[in-house]
């Protein structure tokens, strides 16, 4: 396998892990080897009125070089609407040439989702369809349009996005729910951080706790917005568990979170789990994550979004 190829490979898996990990149920492998998966998106995850399936398929050049192939399914989607909704994440995909896409794919159908249910109600013909039914899609599927030529990256000193505050005291560190499977438990460690000297604090200080010491693998990753320059300093720890610090900072990214550390913690019980590993990792992030304010579950994304253009809506009617 070439070089590009494993980098492909290996930043389609993190992707995949994390999408996993933030919808949960809603995220469905329908073929592993040949990377094709499906989530079910809706305005409304109490009391959907309108819902879309979005199945992708993961090219081996994605996400350097080439987007995803992908349908969208939905008795309600045909003619205008469909050519907007791809036009829009098309539009997304060129934006974000040699990034990962999908999550930002599957929060726009949901905006668009939230603005349709706003504006109209479903007729009852649509109500009694289910995404098992056969749906007729003006296109297959779809392929985002190519580039003509590829974005070059941002090649910056990584020491010159250093924040210049050092803050010396100790930031509090909260400890997550742990997760067990076979034998093996996984639990988070959270602390909000600005520099890196508290990286190094926190760390220190979990590692005083000799539970936390003995743990067959202490996984970290850590984010921190420096303002002055615009930018992130991040890094990720694996600490043996090969590739574990990379998938949990892209799960951060994706989540786009700030000024924050976390770390977790496994304790090996003797039973292989293979890729579950990863996804309890993930898992055990995010649940604390969401926990402590610094991301929305995807009920919360949703409600509040719609929230928020209902207001917007209501103070632009009350303008007129």
């Amino acid at each position: 396998m070439a070089e590009g190829d494993a980098g492909s490979d290996q930043r389609q898996n993190e992707e995949i892990e994390a999408m996993a990990a933030i919808y949960g149920e809603e995220w469905c492998v329908i073929d592993d080897c040949a990377k094709i998966f499906c989530i079910r998106i809706s305005d409304d995850i109490d009391d959907p009125k309108w819902t879309l399936c979005l199945q992708v398929m993961l090219p081996n050049e994605y996400p350097g070089t080439a987007p995803p192939i992908y349908q969208l399914n939905a008795p309600w989607l045909k003619g205008q609407e469909r050519a907007d909704l791809s036009n829009s994440l098309e539009e997304i995909y060129i934006q974000n040439i040699g990034e990962s896409i999908l999550y930002l794919w599957v929060e726009k159908i949901r905006d668009v989702l939230i603005q349709k249910s706003q504006m109209t109600e479903p007729g009852p013909d649509v109500k009694k369809k289910t995404e098992e039914e056969d749906v007729e899609c003006e296109d297959d599927l779809i392929l985002a349009c190519q580039p003509e030529s590829s974005l070059k990256a941002l090649d910056f000193d990584i020491s010159e996005t250093r924040t210049e505050v050092e803050v010396e005291e100790l930031p509090p560190i909260d400890h997550g729910i742990p997760i067990t499977d076979r034998r093996s438990t996984f639990q988070a460690h959270l602390a909000p951080v600005v520099c890196p000297k508290q990286v190094k604090m926190v760390l220190s200080k979990l590692y005083e706790n000799k539970k936390i010491a003995s743990a067959t693998h202490n996984i970290y990753a850590y984010r921190i917005y420096c303002e002055d320059k615009q930018t992130f300093l991040q890094d990720c720890e694996d600490d043996g568990e090969t590739a574990a610090g990379g998938r949990l900072l892209h799960l951060m990214e994706i989540l786009n979170v700030k000024n924050v550390m976390v770390v977790v913690s496994r304790w090996y019980g003797g039973i292989l789990l293979g890729p579950d590993r990863f996804k309890h990792i993930n898992n055990c992030a995010r649940n604390i994550l969401v926990e402590k304010n610094y991301t929305n579950s995807p009920e919360e994304s949703s409600k509040a979004l719609g929230k928020n253009k209902k207001v917007r809506k209501d103070k632009k009617r009350n303008e007129h």
